[in-house]
């Protein structure tokens, strides 16, 4: 290696990195659970209060004609460990949505956060941001990981702002990167790199502490 070529810095951080388990995730809105077929009455439910199926224009399956369907499509899709399928719960166990890890990647300390999926009922809540909160802290703070990914279709404009409240990067987009239903998608790749987490966190944590909600439950400050 010439010293005259520049090169990226040395990686000190062991690998590979740990997989993620198949395990919950606690917090004080609700919880994740690793999805079971178990889930699939109530997120159906949920889903369908979704009348328009706007939450399925992005997503490369759905909507499903009937419960049985969307059970059948969940048995056969998120019970692997790669997408790990996490079902997000409210604090009485009520299935409300869905996220998983993805393109999970040891040996690089990549992991992939995606087919994400909030029932109307969950959409803008405290649940829904701790959710999120939740699985970056345990790419983080339990696995180690470099490099967290979101990536969602670039004309996919409410998943672009999540992505950006939630504190991550854009990065760019991959021009006609897949066909999805049968159309072109241009994918927008947004990321957290592990050094950005700790200001993250903190900004999170404060967010999702009870002095900042009033008694009706809404935010006094913020994510933003």
């Amino acid at each position: 290696m010439s010293a005259q070529q520049p090169v990226g810095a040395p990686v000190a951080l062991a690998l590979p990195r740990p997989r993620p388990p198949c395990a919950e995730m606690l917090g004080r809105f609700g919880k994740l659970v690793p999805t079971t077929p178990d889930h699939a009455a109530d997120l159906h439910a949920a889903f369908v209060a979704d009348t328009g199926a706007r939450d399925w224009t992005y997503l490369p399956y759905g909507p499903f004609e009937s419960e049985t369907a969307f059970g059948d499509w969940l048995s056969a899709t998120c019970l692997g460990d790669d997408p790990l399928f996490h079902t997000i719960c409210a604090p009485d166990g009520k299935a409300l949505g869905l996220a998983s890890y993805l393109r999970i990647d040891p040996a690089n300390g990549v992991i992939e956060v995606g087919h994400i999926h909030f029932a109307p009922t969950l959409q803008r809540t405290a649940l829904a941001t701790e959710a999120m909160a939740l699985m970056m802290a345990r790419a983080f703070d339990e696995l180690g990981y470099r490099r967290y990914e979101w990536k969602c279709d670039a004309l996919n404009a409410p998943s672009r702002r999540a992505a950006e409240r939630l504190g991550l990067t854009y990065e760019g987009t991959f021009r006609q990167a897949t066909v999805v239903k049968g159309r072109n998608r241009d994918t927008a790749w947004f990321s957290i790199l592990d050094h950005e987490w700790p200001a993250l966190k903190a900004r999170m944590t404060a967010w999702l502490d009870p002095s900042n909600f009033d008694s009706a439950g809404h935010q006094i400050t913020s994510l933003r």
